[in-house]
């Protein structure tokens, strides 16, 4: 039986927004961010192996947060984490050994900044 460690969540707040339509009816659409959740976060290391791997693939992986665990959270979502900087969950994981249940996301930071609603 695997034991579970226990996850404090101690290095800050995280914000994670939906993308989608924000200008106003009848005028032209734009891509903007909507809150989600406000979520607290521990900064997991990005290892090498991870890093080489996305490098690879042809993605970067700029950070890796854990969460409490909030099934919809996905992969099209943006997040902003204390630095104020905005990045795209490229990876929503679901660890088996953590308590209390939490899940990891991979964010890279995104080139073009979306406008918040």
């Amino acid at each position: 039986m695997i034991r579970k460690k226990a996850q404090t969540y101690n290095d800050g707040t995280l914000k994670i927004y939906s993308v989608g339509n924000v200008s106003a009816p009848g005028d032209m659409p734009k891509d903007g961010l909507t809150l989600k959740e406000t979520l607290r976060y521990h900064e997991r290391t990005v290892g090498n192996q991870r890093y080489y791997v996305a490098m690879q693939a042809g993605a970067k992986v700029d950070a890796v947060l854990r969460c409490p665990l909030r099934r919809d959270v996905s992969a099209q979502d943006v997040a902003i984490p204390n630095d104020g900087k905005q990045y795209r969950i490229t990876r929503v994981q679901y660890p088996e050994d953590a308590e209390p249940p939490s899940m990891d996301l991979t964010l890279e930071r995104v080139t073009q900044n979306y406008e918040l609603a």
